[in-house]
Parts: C-alpha cells; structure tokens; sequence
C-alpha cells in the first residue's frame, strides 16, 4: 500500500478582515432574500454570502461546502449553523436568509413524503431506480457493446437494510478482442449531486445510440473499455431525492442511527494519504467526515477494488515517482458543484509528479465544457479522495469534474448546458484514454469532412474522394493559463484498421495552402477508392505539432455502394 508522505495541517481559517463591498443593493429588494438577526436564528439556515473576489470565495468554500456557487453573481449558498453565522458576521460578511431555496427544499421533501415518483420538482433526472433500469435496458438492447455488473454492495445492502448493489455498466464492443485502453467514470459519490448520474447515464445512451452512425462513437466502442460506475454511493442518493442535502452515505455507526448527518464522506475515505492533511473532518457529524480508518466503507471498497482489479499499476512507490509517459488508462470522478476540472494532488500545494501532463489534459478537457482547470488544493485542502487515490497508487491520469452550479441544478440549465458542453468533454477523455500524458498535448483534428456523402447509397468503387480537416494545436482553455501551441508540421489519415495496430499504412494529408506553417491548418487528401469493398469504412484522421506531438484521433466514415 503507498501511502504517500505526511504534510503539515491545515486549517482554513475565515480572517477577521475579509470585507466584502456590495456596491448599490439594497438587501431587502432581492427577490427570495430576508435578513435575519441573530435571536432568530434557528438550528441551521440556508444563506447567501456575498464576496468581491474569487480567492475569498474559496476560502468560505474550503470552510463551509457551498450549496450553489453563482460566481458570476457575486455570492455563495450556504447551510450554516448558528456559531458559522456568527463567525461570518464577526468577519463582516453580507448575508441574507436565501428563502428561494428553502421553500424549494421544503416543497421537494413534502412531495417526496406524499410518495411522487421520480425527483419531486426534477424531472430530468432518473432516481437511483430508474438509472438502474436504464442500464439494464441498455445491456439489454446492444448485449454486444453493453454489460451491466454487480461490483459490490452499498452499506445498507451489506447491514440487510435494504440497500443497493453497487453496479457498472461496461460499454466496449466484445467482438473486438483487446487489449483496449480503459477509462472509468464514477459519479454521484455525493448523493446530493443530482447532475452527475444522469450525465453520465446520458454518456452511455449517446454512445449506444450513435453507434454506426457517428464514426468516433462507433471507434470508441470498437477500441475502448468505458466502464461507468453510474451510482456510487446509492444510500445516500436516495435519501438525497427526497429533497434532504444528503453528501455522505448511511452508516447509521457515525453521528447516530436516525441523524440526517450520519455517515461518512467516501471522497474522503480512500485509502491514499487519508487524513494526512487538514482535507477532512474526524468529527462523525461533519459533512467531510473521512471515516474511522482508510477504506473502511463498502461503497469506497468497491471502488478500490475496481481500479486495482482492471488497471495495472503504473507509478512507484515515492510521493515524487511519476508515471511514464506512455502511461494508458484515465480514472474521472464526476462532482457538482462549481464549473472545474481538477487534478491531483488534493492534500498538497506540491505540484503531482506527473503535473505538467495532467495541466495539459485539464487544460483540453475544460475548452469544450469552458470550465477552469487546476490542480485540486487550489480549490481547498482535501484528502483521501478518489483521483489522489487513483493517481497515488495507480499512475493513472485522474480528474474530477465539477457541473454546474448548484447540487439540485435546475433541469434547463442542465439540459441546455451541463450535457452540451460536457458530452463533448467526456468523448474527448475517452479518445485521450490511450495515451493520456502525451496525446493531449498534440494537436486535434476537427471539422472533417467528405466531398461525398457518408451514409448509403454511397459512391462506387474507384470514385476519387476529397478529405478535408482542419489541424488545430490551439484548443486549451486558458481561463488559469496558457498552454504552449506550436506550429503543425504533419497529418495523417488510415483506412479501417486500427492505427496503433499497423502505424505504416498512414497516408499523408497536405496543407490546403501549400504550406504547413501555422498553428492550425486546413488540410486535404484525395482518398484513392479502388479496391475497397462497399459498405460502410471509417477514416482515422490526425496531426502532428513542431514538438513532434501526435494528437488524438477523430474520424468519419466513408460509403461505397
């Protein structure tokens, strides 16, 4: 077992001088917001807590997990106790009584109480149940690209209270034999995560469905193993769909047996670097509370044993040991709230062996969902959690993507945002599953096209075929940083076979103006049709950077009739 080093602890400490200047609002005129004085503060309190600048809103988030994180408007949501309300006005905080929020909780839980179906208020998203069933109706329905496995039990199932198995839907197509890169995905850790089950479980349906239609999710299915753990910690979703902020899961032996804070925190119950640093609570009625040894929850077990079982080891056993860089496999924790992606390390400000690869690959992912990347203990001290865990013991490349806003995200921000900027992301993690310390870092190949149709009836055999692409080293984020784009010196395209398989039956593609001497080109290649069978092929396409990057793979598929 690697256990890391020990780092000094921290605390996060609110200052006494963290004035916050809301210019020209009056408090009274928002909408939904009451003040409050401290006589009438009951047991907990939902509220809005108003910064000027992002650093001091990561300091509150490091002390009190906001329940809503509207940046962009000036404030956070919080659950508060009477002594963290005092705490917040002794710090000169302006705050209000959010009562939008409590009337919509309160209004979730009667309707749950009254015994609704589904999601009381949140249609878009599928209980615990009906994910469930989702995955099996697509094991079901493509037996040949889908299997959905019990892996493991809940806390509830283990204690027979009920409970849940702890299932993973594998998605690969088993008439292809491996070895095939591997990526996991868990979501929904945190039960009161609402966006993070269904995006996944969108994932899976995008990628089933567009099978033969859609050349990358056909080759990503052909060459890939997707494993996706759907609900990680079942208990506490559940009782998170009743409307209750439920985090943790239901170990009914931490905070006592009826409390709505028992539990523990499994992103803060793995076993790498537990409790090492100041990132979690050893209180059982925290919201953080790591858990009374490493590992020690069922729903965290299974998790281990996952990782251990289907990726190889490929990271020694010194904290500063990174792994190689022709490391394969990619581990992604899907989280709510806050628009990040973060790497690790999480109980560290110490940058992870492997911190410029992984920057990168933050970098990539976060410019197709316009979230900002950083490495995780820029968002607050945090440990025993998954992607420490997955990197730490594992090498492999991990992240957790933070969704959103809100824990119960309201379903046309997530319909119209959360799955149109994130799908894109998830596809391409899974394309950079490969290789993911050194693809990322090449260019990529978007906006390719045919001068024909390809989809039936198709061309006949011998037809010259013109392909297009355009060849951009450029696509980062830069919301935390610029990453360095060099000019593209090569393109390539393969026919139907595999290209990692048989890398000498590349055909070069040449720049539309003759010259490869920018950052992004649009290049071009006549595609000699003779010979190939009809029906339907599929054309990898790729480039090359002056660093001599070679970036992931996009393709498209040609018809002859």
């Amino acid at each position: 077992m690697k256990t890391g080093r020990k780092i000094r602890n921290w605390r996060p400490i609110l200052g006494h001088h963290l004035v916050v200047l809301i210019a020209a609002m009056a408090m009274g005129a928002v909408s939904g917001i009451t003040n409050v004085s401290m006589a009438e503060l009951p047991d907990s309190l939902i509220v809005r807590v108003y910064f000027n600048d992002l650093e001091t809103a990561r300091r509150i988030a490091a002390w009190i997990e906001p329940m809503e994180s509207k940046y962009e408007k000036g404030y956070l949501v919080l659950e508060v106790t009477p002594r963290q309300y005092n705490l917040l006005l002794e710090a000169d905080f302006v705050m209000a009584v959010d009562e939008a929020v409590k009337t919509r909780m309160a209004k979730a839980q009667e309707t749950a109480q009254a015994g609704a179906q589904g999601i009381p208020g949140y249609p878009c998203y599928r209980t615990v149940e009906e994910t469930y069933a989702a995955a099996e109706e697509i094991a079901t329905d493509y037996p040949v690209l889908a299997d959905w496995t019990a892996v493991g039990n809940s806390w509830e199932k283990r204690e027979d209270l009920g409970g849940y198995d702890m299932r993973v839907l594998l998605l690969t197509n088993a008439a292809i034999v491996g070895p095939k890169p591997k990526i996991f995905i868990t979501s929904a850790i945190h039960g009161r995560e609402y966006t993070t089950a269904e995006l996944t479980t969108r994932l899976a349906e995008y990628l089933v469905n567009n099978y033969g239609l859609d050349a990358d999710a056909t080759w990503l299915l052909n060459y890939h193993e997707i494993h996706l753990m759907l609900q990680t910690n079942p208990d506490g979703r559940k009782k998170a769909e009743t409307g209750l902020l439920w985090r943790k899961n239901t170990n009914q032996n931490y905070c006592g047996p009826n409390s709505n804070a028992r539990g523990a925190d499994l992103n803060r119950n793995f076993r790498f670097n537990w409790n090492c640093c100041g990132g979690s609570s050893g209180f059982q009625c925290a919201y953080n509370f790591h858990g009374p040894s490493p590992g020690s929850e069922p729903e965290t077990q299974t998790v281990q044993n996952y990782i251990f079982t289907h990726f190889k080891d490929q990271r020694g056993e010194n904290i500063n040991d990174a792994a190689p860089l022709n490391a394969s496999g990619l581990y992604l924790d899907i989280h709510s709230s806050g628009r990040l992606i973060l790497w690790p390390w999480g109980f560290t400000s110490d940058p992870a062996p492997n911190a410029t690869q992984l920057q990168t690959l933050g970098r990539k992912l976060a410019f197709f969902n316009g979230h900002t990347s950083k490495q995780s203990y820029g968002l607050y001290p945090n440990d025993g959690t998954t992607i420490s865990f997955a990197y730490g013991e594992m090498g492999l490349a991990a992240f957790i993507y933070e969704l959103g806003t809100e824990f119960f995200e309201s379903c046309s921000y997530f319909e119209n945002t959360i799955v149109r900027d994130n799908i894109p992301s998830l596809i391409y993690a899974i394309k950079a599953a490969r290789a993911p310390y050194m693809e990322p870092a090449g260019p990529e190949a978007v906006n390719l096209a045919l001068n024909f149709s390809s989809m039936p009836p198709g061309i006949p055999p011998g037809t010259p075929v013109t392909l297009s692409a355009t060849i951009d080293d450029a696509l980062f984020n830069t919301n935390n940083g610029n990453e360095p784009a060099q000019t593209i010196i090569a393109a390539e395209y393969y026919i139907d076979v595999p290209p990692w398989d048989n890398p000498g039956l590349a055909a070069a593609m040449s720049p539309a103006d003759d010259d490869f001497n920018s950052t992004a080109e649009s290049v071009e290649a006549t595609i000699d049709t003779t010979g190939l069978s009809k029906g339907q092929h599929i054309i990898f396409v790729r480039g090359r950077d002056a660093n001599g990057n070679w970036g992931v793979f996009s393709a498209i598929f040609l018809y002859i009739g």
